[in-house]
């Protein structure tokens, strides 16, 4: 069904617009992306002005990261289904205009709680904001070598504005303040929601017959929210605390109820048809390892460059730029790759040349060590990271069909947030088993040595990763003449390589 404010014949037989309409719409998705991407790490290197100002102590600190991961991983799915069900530009507006306002609210906070509340906000409308742009790329670029190319410059903008994100938070921080890491949103997020309306085509009429399945949602998002909830707050309260062991039991008691919920469904939350495609299987799994390893790198090399080589967030974020550069370029170029190699040997390619960088940051880590040492793995690292980001989007994309593609986007990304939660859980354990109790330059040695080890088991995940990417089993992302129908829930629409 046509939507009624746009006339049949603006459209293309699948509902595309025009060359020059598709690259403003990119760009406009893009820079979506890229602020909700900036802002999971923007905030790292402003943590101790913010804990001094606003009274956090050491063991609340980290809720400013983490509110944000909590609320951005528990409603990730939700949001991809409502992009779906309720329109895309729709949820991509309502991401934005939240994200706006809890940036303002974040800045102008006076103490914890305020702030923690905006930043769980922020990451309500990341969940919405991050399903919309990718489904909406999806259903925009016919799968292939159009929305490979498209995928790359979308993954380019996000690999980036996870590093630019440590730098701009720096440069901020030391010139106006930590108020600015979240004062800086308001006026990105508002220059995106002004261009979707101009940019973006209405929504179409919603489907008859499909219903949003609000008890699988429900459950669903509570049963993630509390899941990670335990899982970040574990360090911190102790892995034995009635706190963390009822959160996580409620989690799995809701993730039960979800099971249940969706096989009664008549319009299930995430159909079991998704889950017959190999091929988003894998990226689901690639997507966890993903954030775990590659992920987490970002975290301990800022706590590196500040706690062991004494830079200031300036410094730190200055530090940062060699790999932006490379992981934008390994993400723009991943799009080419996979229409040229193939999606299995590209993503094979790209973990190997990760891995090997992840072991030579590790080996080059040290109390006494210099930056050029860390120059060749960061750049190796950089590579995998900025190639493989894009990469398990377009395989989460793959053969699936344009009225699921939100509600794949969101398994993936809600895949990916829970790994980051999981990874870095896990591999501040190994970086502070030594720690505890010293203090000077026994300390800092000993940070130096955590690091190492964490970055080191950062380097097997990814081999890990590598060996699970090896028994992806492809559709051809090379497009043999034009689509001659809708691709199914579990058949890609084109031929079958490697």
């Amino acid at each position: 069904m046509h939507d009624t404010r746009v006339p049949p014949k603006a459209r293309d037989p699948h509902g595309r617009g025009g060359a020059h309409s598709k690259t403003a719409a990119l760009a406009l998705l893009s820079f979506a992306m890229l602020i909700v991407s900036l802002d999971q790490y923007i905030v790292v290197v402003a943590l101790p002005d913010i804990g001094r100002e606003l009274g956090y102590s050491t063991r609340t600190l980290q809720l400013v990261v983490s509110a944000y991961a909590v609320a951005s991983s528990g409603f990730l799915l939700l949001g991809g289904r409502a992009a779906d069900l309720l329109g895309r530009r729709r949820m991509l507006v309502a991401g934005l205009t939240l994200y706006a306002v809890a940036s303002l609210a974040g800045g102008l906070a006076t103490g914890p709680a305020p702030q923690l509340a905006a930043r769980a906000v922020q990451g309500l409308g990341g969940a919405l904001v991050f399903p919309s742009t990718l489904a909406i790329i999806n259903t925009t670029f016919a799968e292939g070598r159009d929305r490979n190319r498209a995928l790359g410059v979308w993954g380019g903008s996000g690999a980036a504005g996870l590093v630019v994100g440590v730098l701009l938070g720096g440069v901020l921080t030391r010139m106006l303040g930590w108020e600015a890491v979240f004062f800086v949103n308001v006026p990105l997020a508002g220059a995106a929601l002004v261009s979707a309306f101009r940019l973006l085509e209405p929504d179409r009429s919603r489907e008859a017959g499909r219903v949003f399945d609000l008890p699988g949602a429900l459950t669903s998002t509570g049963a993630v929210t509390l899941l990670v909830f335990s899982l970040v707050q574990g360090p911190a309260l102790g892995w034995d605390s009635p706190w963390t062991i009822g959160t996580a039991a409620g989690g799995l008691l809701l993730l039960a109820a979800f099971a249940v919920v969706e096989r009664r469904s008549p319009d299930p939350l995430v159909p079991m048809r998704l889950l017959a495609n190999r091929v988003l299987c894998v990226a689901l799994v690639v997507a966890f390892m993903f954030t775990a390893t590659f992920g987490a790198l970002l975290y301990f090399l800022s706590i590196y460059f500040q706690d062991v080589r004494g830079y200031d967030p300036l410094q730190t974020g200055v530090a940062f730029l060699l790999p932006t550069a490379v992981v934008v370029a390994g993400s723009t170029f991943a799009g080419q790759a996979v229409t040229r190699f193939g999606l299995r040997r590209t993503l094979v390619a790209a973990l190997a040349v990760g891995a090997a960088g992840a072991a030579a940051v590790g080996l080059a880590v040290s109390a006494d060590g210099s930056y050029a040492a860390l120059v060749p793995g960061l750049v190796a690292v950089s590579i995998g990271d900025g190639v493989v980001f894009t990469m398990m989007f377009i395989a989460a994309g793959t053969g699936v069909a344009d009225h699921r593609q939100g509600v794949a986007s969101g398994m993936a990304s809600t895949s990916s947030g829970i790994g980051a939660v999981v990874g870095l859980a896990a591999l501040v354990l190994v970086a502070n088993a030594r720690t505890e109790g010293l203090a000077g330059e026994e300390l800092r040695v000993a940070t130096a040595e955590g690091i190492q080890a964490a970055v080191l088991v950062i380097a097997g995940g990814i081999v890990a990763t590598l060996l699970v990417a090896l028994n992806l089993r492809t559709p051809s992302t090379r497009v043999r003449g034009p689509r001659t129908g809708p691709a199914t829930d579990s058949q890609p629409s084109v031929t079958m390589s490697e």
